[in-house]
């Protein structure tokens, strides 16, 4: 029988490089590793924080400036609106309703209220209804309750009646009431006269209506006085 050959496995030179095993992540030849991924790069988180601190810096610079500008707008409006400049207007009123017209038109002076371009400054001044009557009609002086005020609010309608019967002349507006207690409904009746001009007319009509506004009606329900 014929001996087989049997392959022999050449012995490595000592100047050939030494086999690597190949694993399962690996690839022959030229490919590159793909068994690892490659790592991720990290975002600085600084320029993020000062473009927010800018925005920021932007949008309020932007609303203090708007404000600014709309406070402005305001005050320009209501100084073209007041272009005929202050007029004052008398208002007097029987002592038990002091306190809250007096309130009401110290918020209205305060808010510089405009009445036909004027800008219309309310005095109140406190005077028993019976003298206020006598000095209308001329039973007294004028002068002794200071002179024609553009409106008056006595404590009953039963004093504008007395008024409209002895001076129907000086009743420049109907009387329309703005508060009750018991037996007294203080009507305000607009006045009318040589001192009386019709701004002042137009005020007290106004003055009237801003009375039975429910900040104004707070005021006499405060004061013990129930609202219209």
């Amino acid at each position: 029988m014929g001996r087989h050959s049997v392959a022999e496995e050449p012995v490595p030179h000592p100047l050939d490089p030494p086999k690597r095993p190949q694993g399962r992540g690996e690839a022959t030849g030229s490919h590159r590793i793909v068994g690892k991924k490659a790592p991720r790069r990290k975002v600085a988180k600084w320029p993020i924080a000062a473009v927010v601190l800018v925005a920021l810096i932007a949008i309020g610079v932007f609303g203090w400036n708007w404000a600014d500008g709309e406070l402005s707008t305001r005050a320009e409006a209501q100084a073209k609106a007041c272009s005929a400049g202050d007029t004052p207007m008398r208002v007097v009123v029987t002592p038990s309703i002091e306190k809250p017209v007096r309130a009401a038109a110290e918020r209205w002076n305060n808010a510089a209220t405009v009445v036909r371009d004027h800008c219309v400054i309310i005095q109140v001044d406190a005077l028993p209804s019976a003298a206020v009557l006598d000095g209308l009609v001329g039973r007294t002086n004028l002068d002794a309750i200071g002179g024609l005020p553009a409106a008056w609010i006595p404590e009953s309608s039963y004093w504008v009646t007395e008024l409209n019967t002895a001076k129907p002349e000086l009743v420049g507006s109907p009387a329309q009431s703005v508060a009750t207690a018991r037996s007294a409904d203080y009507p305000l009746v607009g006045l009318a006269g040589k001192t009386i001009d019709e701004v002042q007319m137009r005020a007290s009509q106004t003055f009237r209506q801003y009375l039975q506004q429910p900040a104004q009606q707070a005021d006499f329900a405060a004061a013990g006085i129930k609202a219209t």
